[in-house]
């Protein structure tokens, strides 16, 4: 047995790519157009999975937008994303300048949570060991659900 995606079902695909490309740093490996299915599949891997990718040996996010909206609820029956982060402060600095919320800062230097835009929650996981506690995370109060 080999892992091989995620499929997320996204509301609006370019806030999503915006979301996990431009902020959270994923790669688009792979696109495929359904025109008869009325949908659009985007693959994306984490930059350190991405030479794997193309051999489809790299853990993969499927967004599936499907072209006739649908309404998905809140996404909270789906856990959440892991992700390893080189340095956990610099990611979420760079989450909150583009206006995502913090829900869960990193207050321990460890770990962080996140929501996409369509309520997928992220966790955010610093590579190695913990970072030193530093403000303003130190002192940040959870914010919502994640």
């Amino acid at each position: 047995m080999r892992y091989l995606h995620t499929m997320i079902r996204v509301r609006n695909l370019d806030e999503s790519l915006a979301f996990y490309c431009g902020l959270l740093g994923l790669v688009e490996v792979r696109r495929i157009e359904n025109r008869a299915g009325r949908f659009t599949l985007v693959f994306l891997a984490a930059p350190a999975d991405q030479p794997k990718a193309g051999a489809e040996r790299a853990p993969l996010i499927e967004l599936t937008y499907n072209w006739d909206p649908e309404d998905y609820g809140s996404a909270r029956n789906f856990g959440h994303l892991a992700f390893e982060v080189d340095d956990i402060y610099a990611a979420c600095a760079k989450l909150a300048a583009g206006g995502v919320t913090i829900n869960r800062p990193p207050r321990d230097g460890r770990m962080a949570f996140v929501r996409s835009p369509d309520l997928v929650s992220i966790e955010l996981l610093q590579k190695g060991a913990a970072l030193p506690s530093a403000e303003p995370w130190a002192s940040m109060a959870n914010s919502g659900t994640w």
